[in-house]
């Protein structure tokens, strides 16, 4: 009889313990199915690397980028995005957008002057537009460069914050819309500068 007692405790035993690792098994499939779409799909962790978007974002800090956003809306001047840097789609960068599809973005004595152009890429003056971006970059004195570039269609013009030491727009050319994966909304780390990105308007 204790044999057999012995025999209905184990098997009682292994029940349990399988029973035990479905239950897990069965939360650790829900969690990916709820996490997994969001991570590829609707948000993504960004570490950045490099100083090209100093004072505003650091080496090391860790964003999370927003990928829905722009499959609803359109890109806004002033927007921190994360794209794959048109040259080497294998590669991620992080900078900010300056001119938009439609309008002819000219660095001049320091300044970035844009203004509206038509279809056929004929100049409107009486949209210019000199940014002023005292308010996120302080200590900006000038942006280097002397280029004059229009933008077509689901085209953008994209600078780092910091200016004197960014690869950007001025040496690669323009970033077509589709290499865009989204845009930086929430820093977290590190933890003392935790926060929301604010969205400029730079219009």
């Amino acid at each position: 009889m204790e044999e057999i007692q012995s025999k209905k405790d184990i098997k009682q035993y292994i029940k349990g313990y399988i029973s035990i690792i479905w239950d897990f098994l069965k939360i650790v499939i829900v969690a990916a199915m709820i996490v997994f779409p969001i991570r590829y799909f609707i948000f993504q962790p960004f570490i950045v690397k490099g100083e090209s978007m100093v004072p505003n974002f650091h080496s090391g800090d860790y964003l999370i980028v927003d990928q829905i956003s722009y499959k609803i809306g359109n890109p806004k001047r002033g927007d921190v995005i994360v794209f794959k840097y048109p040259l080497d789609t294998s590669q991620r960068y992080i900078k900010r957008i300056i001119g938009l599809p439609f309008e002819k973005v000219e660095i001049k004595d320091g300044k970035v002057i844009i203004s509206k152009v038509n279809e056929d890429g004929l100049e409107d003056n009486s949209e210019k537009l000199i940014l002023n971006e005292e308010e996120y970059l302080p200590d900006l004195k000038n942006t280097e460069g002397g280029l004059n570039v229009t933008l077509s269609d689901n085209e953008f013009f994209v600078l780092g914050d910091n200016r004197q030491f960014s690869y950007d727009s001025r040496k690669w050319g323009v970033l077509p819309k589709k290499d865009i994966i989204g845009k930086a909304i929430f820093r977290v780390f590190p933890i003392f500068n935790m926060s929301y990105i604010r969205v400029w308007d730079l219009n």
